[in-house]
């Protein structure tokens, strides 16, 4: 059976795709195991997710790895967690460089363990040059968090003389979130058959398409990926025009 890989418009690629990566603990309790044999498992389609998207030649790619919600989590789970983290990066810095990707992450990292945030930031460096596709994680992030601190930084620099209030308008105020160097997301995709955003990227899924599946992620597959984009090439994107102005 041929791929669906060879329906896809190159032409018309979403230039940023946002992944919920959901199903995790479920696909494990369907196992029999604990959540963390589920997280385990979902490595393998992170992998072949960013593989995916590196071959089609899309520009960036945010996978929602953990929010500050999950800090409340079991603390075993969690654990685990940033082990599996910090073992993953580790193994796959050099595939990322081969792949020519470069690594970014986004969220209240501060909250991270020491050993974690020095792998993270060494990997950080060894892909800083490579020009392909940008692999963005967010971790430790929530868009509520992201928001207020926003609002935070704006008014200290209103209040230091940095920036006059009557010119923050919806450009000023994106320059202050944690993805100002990213454009905003065009496709967003949420696994497990959940219909919800889960504070993730709030304000720059304003005009993403959401495409909602029930595979589980560790099941998720690049034709799974494909089925996404495929689905994303049919709708048409009006920003608020009506298909007459568009035509």
């Amino acid at each position: 059976m041929e791929s669906l890989k060879f329906s896809i418009n190159p032409a018309r690629l979403p230039k940023h795709i946002a992944i919920i990566m959901d199903g995790n603990g479920r696909w494990a309790k369907g196992q029999g195991q604990d959540r963390l044999f589920g997280h385990y498992h979902g490595v393998e389609s992170v992998r072949d997710t960013v593989e995916a998207c590196a071959e089609l030649g899309v520009g960036y790619l945010t996978l929602y790895a953990f929010s500050t919600e999950n800090w409340e989590r079991p603390v075993q789970e969690v654990s685990g967690l940033m082990e599996l983290l910090v073992d993953t990066i580790r193994k796959e810095v050099p595939t990322l460089n081969k792949n020519n990707i470069r690594l970014h992450v986004i969220g209240n990292t501060s909250m991270l363990p020491e050993k974690t945030m020095s792998v993270l930031n060494e990997a950080i460096r060894e892909t800083a040059a490579n020009t392909g596709l940008n692999l963005v994680m967010a971790l430790s992030y929530s868009s509520r968090w992201e928001m207020g601190e926003a609002a935070k930084q704006l008014g200290m620099d209103v209040k230091a003389g940095r920036l006059d209030p009557g010119t923050i308008d919806q450009d000023c105020f994106q320059k202050y979130l944690c993805t100002r160097n990213f454009p905003d997301p065009e496709l967003m995709i949420r696994t497990s058959g959940e219909h919800r955003i889960s504070n993730f990227l709030l304000y720059q899924l304003a005009y993403a398409e959401l495409y909602f599946t029930p595979v589980l992620w560790p099941d998720f597959r690049k034709e799974d990926l494909y089925k996404a984009i495929l689905d994303f090439q049919t709708r048409e994107r009006r920003f608020g025009k009506t298909s007459e102005q568009l035509g």
